[in-house]
């Protein structure tokens, strides 16, 4: 398990070196994984009993991510709009059908999918986007997933307190420690990505958390602090929010494309939290 593990974050991490680079083929990569993703999550669901609309909402699921890829945007934040005008479809989707029964879940849990796979994911782009965004994306993915590592090691070796036994067994508040821990060490080794994304840092931040030190390059180590904390929790949450949502499916992973990992949302789980985040943090409070 632990080499097939390893195996699948060197694919991984060579995908992403090559992607990282180029802003429209990293958006690609994350609509690629929002694809793989809502087909999980609608999966799961089916396999529930739930009347998803699963292709219908895949398709417009992926229509998110690929506006702000090609930078289609009708208004700020527009893919709001495109989620209520969604919501209008599945209604409009619902009168054909010859059962009332399940109409709520069914729209309910198809729009919850958009939401939380699909808008969450696609804030990766758009920190890609932002200024100096290959740092910032190489940030907040080292944090986040340095969080996931030091919690899967500690907790494999130290773990003896179960964190939430009703919702994932083997996760012990040692492993949670652990993990954010680490992601505040993450926090400050990205601190050369973030060199690499402010020169200098903006004005406004200054004093919003200690202050900016004197150096253009330089990133307060209290911002680091505070969003090794902030990221580290966040991404936990993400974590048990898709084990809360496989427990109640009944079943141990979202998939199997990744081995060793499990499926693509056992892998974006912790960045469906972290990304939009990071991404306001960056872009209201550091810019």
């Amino acid at each position: 398990m632990l080499i097939k593990r390893i195996i699948s974050s060197i694919i991984l991490l060579c995908i992403l070196a090559i992607t990282i680079p180029i802003d429209w083929l990293f958006g690609i990569l994350v609509t690629a994984f929002t694809i793989v993703g809502l087909y999980e999550f609608f999966t799961m669901l089916e396999n529930k009993g739930i009347n998803i609309y699963k292709y219908f909402g895949i398709a417009m699921g992926v229509i998110i991510p690929l506006s702000i890829v090609f930078r289609f945007e009708l208004t700020r934040n527009w893919e709001l709009l495109f989620i209520v005008l969604a919501l209008l479809f599945l209604i409009i989707m619902q009168f054909r059908r010859r059962e009332n029964s399940g109409v709520i879940v069914d729209i309910s849990t198809t729009i919850f999918g958009l939401l939380y796979i699909s808008w969450f994911l696609s804030f990766l782009i758009k920190i890609r986007y932002l200024s100096g965004g290959i740092g910032l994306i190489l940030a907040v993915i080292f944090i986040t997933k340095l969080g996931d590592i030091g919690a899967y090691f500690i907790g494999t070796r130290f773990g003896k307190t179960p964190l939430i036994p009703r919702i994932s067994p083997k996760k012990t508040v040692e492993g949670a420690v652990g993990g954010l821990i680490f992601s505040v060490l993450g926090a400050f080794i990205s601190r050369p990505f973030f060199s690499l994304a402010f020169s200098p840092l903006a004005e406004s931040a200054v004093g919003v958390i200690g202050g900016i030190p004197p150096g253009r390059e330089n990133v307060a180590y209290l911002h680091l602090m505070f969003m090794g904390i902030s990221l580290g929790i966040l991404a936990q949450l993400g974590d048990l929010s898709e084990s809360l949502m496989k427990r109640d499916c009944q079943v141990k992973d979202s998939g199997r494309i990744l081995p060793g990992m499990g499926g693509a949302l056992d892998f974006i789980d912790s960045l469906l939290f972290t990304a939009p985040a990071f991404y306001f943090y960056m872009s209201i409070i550091l810019r």
